[in-house]
């Protein structure tokens, strides 16, 4: 227990965890975004599982670490670029990502006028293949995320325990997180697009990385920061007009 002792390794574990909650930024937007897609009785049980998909792949690739290495090795080389089994993983979850957030954006903004419920009968009937269903995309996304992270966490860290506790950690603030972020995504439409188009956005630079091409993360989270602060005021400027406009109304 000397070892809880060190300085060093709560340095390690703090800077790591941070990290991981980071990186988890676009794991939570994605999660928050499917499990919308459920009926509302079924969205807290489907972020927890997404979210423990997460820590599961997380730790699984952290006990296998000799493996996940091995995976930067190339496999094959096409037209003089190298493929590794890290550089299919990020090819295959980038398009995947591109696929479902291109499809999202077009439900949230040419589809949703023409959209109709379904039937109570009908929609009972397809809840349980709806939430299966979307479990297991949120775990096919969990898997390209958790590569970059635990390759990530290798980098900075020697002490797999330090590794699994900051995982750990950075779930649980997830876990914490996601709820609200998922309601507030809800309540504005213009939010969820912008953050559908993060997920373009995310696509577009695993893709890019397969093919070693590398995208500071540093520059997509500044993109991303910059859209919030943009839409922050949106929602400030139309509710306050919203506000003018019942008081006009009371007024009048």
């Amino acid at each position: 227990m000397e070892f809880l002792l060190d300085p060093n390794v709560w340095l390690a574990f703090v800077m790591l965890a941070a990290l991981e909650v980071v990186l988890g930024i676009d794991n939570i937007i994605f999660i928050s975004i499917m499990v919308g897609r459920l009926p509302a009785h079924q969205r807290d049980n489907g972020r927890a599982l997404g979210l423990g998909f997460a820590m599961v792949t997380r730790l699984l690739l952290l006990f296998f670490l000799s493996r996940v290495m091995g995976l930067t090795d190339d496999i094959f080389t096409l037209a003089g670029n190298g493929f590794s089994g890290r550089d299919l993983v990020l090819l295959i979850g980038g398009l995947f990502l591109l696929y479902k957030a291109s499809q999202e954006i077009f439900l949230e903004v040419e589809d949703r006028n023409q959209h109709k419920s379904p039937p109570a009968d009908a929609l009972k009937a397809t809840s349980g293949k709806l939430f299966w269903g979307t479990i297991g995309q949120i775990a096919i996304v969990d898997i390209v995320f958790s590569l970059d992270s635990v390759i990530t966490a290798v980098g900075m860290v020697d002490q797999l325990g330090v590794m699994i506790a900051a995982v750990i950690f950075s779930v649980i603030v997830m876990l914490i997180a996601a709820k609200p972020i998922g309601e507030f995504v809800e309540r504005h439409p213009s939010v969820k697009v912008l953050a559908l188009a993060f997920l373009v956005m995310i696509g577009m630079a695993l893709t890019a990385e397969a093919f070693d091409m590398h995208i500071p993360k540093g520059f997509l989270y500044a993109a991303m920061a910059f859209s919030l602060v943009v839409e922050a005021l949106n929602l400030r400027a139309r509710s306050n007009r919203q506000r003018a406009a019942r008081a006009m109304e009371k007024s009048g």
